[in-house]
């Protein structure tokens, strides 16, 4: 991997179970579901073959911090997490206060452009959709937030930070939530490197003006991206080094995902070829 000007500090805090022959109840009650309820099923492995069995047809639902429980579409708050060395919020972070979220053009949906050089980021494509929800409020829609997005690059590196690209400000961006609280963002597959699950930083500002300064932020939390998405990305050019890093680390002994991943694991659909798309439903109490 690319040395990184920094490392990253120990507190930056799918598996697919054979549902074969597990009887006429499991069969009957998984075609019964919505295809994402399928997915989310699959993506739990021997914990959503219990809730299958035991749950009938009743609405899957999410263990969640606290020991509280939600659905896909009202999850409990996502946890807060480290911004990590490399957040260029305008905070201290590796001895420096980048701020990025004060550069015209910093709002946009395509990531993958440096606004200083023109560069543009390798990688496999990903768009991202985040839907802010109010926990508090029966998780109605947080429109008029703001969302800062940030990630390393397919080799590991981040713009701004890490000594390769330090001219450069890709994979780095900023968002207004629309009317249903929804944020895209157009970017690639992050890649993985040592000692982290391949991962998204992102931090939720109460309004888009106020998306200028760390200090104005209201969570600061991180996506961590399926284990089947990363292995077929990683197995493509332009991610020699992730895939023995990701062999490596396991959402279990990650330092941010060990306490639990299920409101920061989006669900994800497409190829290598086409690009995939990660979708989360992000809950905050308001």
């Amino acid at each position: 991997m690319p040395q990184l000007i920094t490392p990253y500090p120990a507190d930056d805090h799918d598996h697919h179970d054979d549902l074969n022959n597990l009887g006429l109840q499991a069969d009957q009650t998984m075609l019964g579901k919505s295809v994402l309820d399928r997915r989310r099923v699959l993506g739990l492995g021997l914990l959503g073959i219990g809730l299958l069995v035991g749950c009938g047809s009743a609405a899957l639902t999410t263990p969640a911090i606290g020991g509280t429980t939600g659905t896909a579409e009202c999850p409990a708050a996502i946890p807060s997490e480290t911004a990590g060395p490399y957040p260029a919020d305008g905070s201290a972070a590796s001895g420096q206060s980048l701020n990025v979220l004060t550069r015209s053009g910093i709002v946009r949906q395509d990531l993958r452009t440096s606004l200083s050089t023109g560069n543009t980021a390798a990688g496999v494509p990903l768009t991202v959709v985040l839907r802010l929800v109010n926990t508090n409020a029966s998780c109605a829609a947080l429109s008029g937030y703001a969302v800062y997005l940030w990630h390393c690059t397919a080799d590991g590196n981040y713009s701004m930070y890490s000594s390769a690209i330090v001219g450069e400000d890709y994979l780095r961006g900023v968002q207004e939530s629309g009317s249903d609280g929804t944020v895209t963002f157009q970017t690639v597959v992050p890649g993985c490197y040592a000692g982290r699950w391949p991962h998204i930083h992102f931090e939720v500002y109460p309004t888009l003006a106020s998306a200028t300064n760390a200090s104005n932020k209201i969570q600061t939390s991180q996506l961590a991206l399926p284990q089947a998405t990363c292995e077929a990305v990683y197995a493509t050019s332009g991610y020699s080094a992730s895939t023995s890093n990701l062999s490596r680390i396991s959402l279990a002994s990650d330092n941010i995902f060990s306490d639990g991943s299920s409101t920061q694991m989006p669900t994800m659909t497409g190829s290598t070829s086409a690009g995939y798309t990660a979708t989360l439903t992000v809950g905050l109490a308001r």
